[in-house]
């Protein structure tokens, strides 16, 4: 491996961390396999089919949103012959009788839920009047679990904040340093973001330019932290690991006082948007700004002089300040970039849970440098690429996805989150 040329390394890194991806879908997707009961919009589609053209229906589902959005589009294909009942089971007998004293019914429509209710086991003896109806609920599907559209959009969604710091952690690690700081900057983001729109923007009747000076705000803020951290590191020469855990420390107290140790609630529902609203491609927002966001990284990494002076400076500090390359400055700006995607992060945060509280970003820190690290990026310096770190991002939230679809609770999960870790950074040094 060593004789190969560089490039041709680079590549097979990266695709054995695709592969290693890929085959941890495929892990999870084979030991999530089950029995699958669908009632979206699909199922009641096959299920108007099947029921066809009879002439009365009774549909019956629980009181919630899921059955509640199945029977409504079940009830759009069969039109007037359909009735709702949205209840219990004392609901369904109750339209039972209801049924068999005006004249009977041909089919009695269900989920899988409510097909098993006692109150369908016996119709001919407990309603001899509709001992002919038939109880029809959609056909079961073997599909993974872990390969259900909602559960891979939400993988995406929750990695989203994760990956956007991620990105600024790269830059930072690829100059041999490091930064700790990250969790607490959210947590700083997202109580100043919302404290602007309540204070100062309307609150609940915050309009759009409200909402956008309160992310500015923390998005501002965090910057100058980050800026503070570099100026620190760069001109004091004061240890990466040290500012940034004071930076770490000084970010969470200053959110705890500033929000009073309470969240803040007083934004408008609009404020979702950002954090959980859909673009026209039916993927969320937060995941298109993280892939746009990639997207710019990777361009700057690979198309500009900053990114070649990081790797520069990563690789060789000295060398690269004989060579000319503004260390101070690199370095300086890489740290500004990671408090600025700290803030947009806490955006982010403070947009998807519609409120702002000092308790956010708590451990995320670990997850980001853990996805860095799984991603290639050596803690060394020099070394990482922005695909990698995407790859390496999604490494950790499928294992974390996987392992709470399979009911592995939250202590071992740090356990096997640790043993990444420690893997990905064993990889790292045999490589060299």
């Amino acid at each position: 491996m060593s004789r190969l040329p560089a490039f041709i390394r680079h590549h097979l890194a990266g695709s054995g961390m695709l592969v290693a991806l890929l085959l941890l879908c495929g892990f999870f997707s084979i030991i999530t396999w089950t029995e699958q009961y669908p009632q979206d919009a699909a199922a009641a589609r096959q299920l108007a089919a099947e029921i066809g053209t009879e002439a009365k229906v009774l549909v019956v589902v629980r009181p919630q949103a899921e059955d509640s959005a199945f029977a409504d589009a079940l009830k759009a294909q069969l039109g007037a012959r359909a009735e709702i009942v949205k209840g219990e089971p004392k609901d369904a007998r109750s339209a039972l009788l209801r049924a068999a004293a005006e004249g009977g019914l041909d089919v009695i429509a269900c989920n899988h839920a409510t097909a098993a209710w006692l109150v369908f086991s016996d119709l001919a003896t407990d309603f001899p009047a509709l001992k002919s109806a038939r109880v029809v609920q959609p056909r079961a599907q073997s599909w993974p679990v872990f390969l259900k559209a909602d559960n891979l959009l939400n993988i995406a969604n929750q990695i989203a904040v994760i990956a956007i710091l991620a990105i600024g952690m790269t830059l930072v690690i690829i100059t041999g340093g490091i930064d700790l700081s990250v969790g607490s900057l959210i947590a700083l983001s997202a109580v100043i973001t919302t404290m602007i729109v309540r204070d100062y923007c309307g609150g609940v009747n915050a309009g759009m330019a409200g909402m956008i000076a309160g992310g500015l705000g923390g998005f501002a803020l965090c910057g100058v932290c980050g800026l503070i951290s570099g100026a620190f590191i760069t001109r004091l020469r004061m240890p990466p690991f040290i500012v940034t855990l004071a930076m770490m420390l000084v970010c969470s107290g200053l959110a705890y006082r500033l929000a009073d140790n309470q969240s803040i609630y007083h934004v408008p529902d609009s404020f979702v948007w950002l954090g959980r609203g859909a673009s026209l491609l039916g993927l969320p927002n937060a995941v298109v700004l993280m892939l746009l966001l990639y997207g710019a990284a990777h361009l700057m990494m690979t198309q500009t002089r900053f990114g070649r002076n990081l790797y520069a400076v990563g690789g060789n500090v000295e060398a690269a300040n004989i060579s000319g390359v503004p260390v101070r400055r690199v370095i300086l700006f890489a740290y500004l970039l990671c408090g600025l995607l700290a803030g947009l992060g806490g955006v982010v945060t403070a947009s998807l849970l519609k409120s702002g509280s000092p308790t956010y970003g708590q451990m995320y820190e670990l997850y980001v440098i853990a996805a860095v690290v799984v991603g290639g990026t050596s803690l060394s310096g020099g070394k990482g690429t922005m695909p990698g770190t995407l790859i390496g991002a999604f490494i950790i939230a499928v294992i974390q996805n996987g392992m709470n679809l399979t009911n592995i609770g939250s202590n071992d999960q740090k356990i096997v989150l640790g043993l990444v870790i420690l893997g990905a950074v064993l990889v790292d040094r045999v490589r060299k």
